[in-house]
């Protein structure tokens, strides 16, 4: 599925899956998405919304921390 037109958003140019990335690294949901939207943002249509998303995990994430 790497690199088709479904993924290849989450794709860098050396052919890294993003989603990858994150496993290697093991963060957890927040911060998998955080690296996520933040490397697919101007790849796609809205580059504000993803970055936008970016931002949310990561509140959601210091949030989480704080507790």
């Amino acid at each position: 599925m790497k690199g088709d037109k479904v993924t290849k958003h989450y794709t860098t140019d050396l052919g890294i899956d993003v989603i990858d990335i994150a496993k290697m690294y093991n963060l957890n949901f927040n911060r998998g998405n955080i690296v996520k939207y933040v490397c697919r943002a101007g790849k796609k249509d809205n580059e504000v919304q993803d970055l936008e998303k970016a931002l949310d995990y990561l509140q959601r994430e210091l949030k989480h921390m704080k507790q």
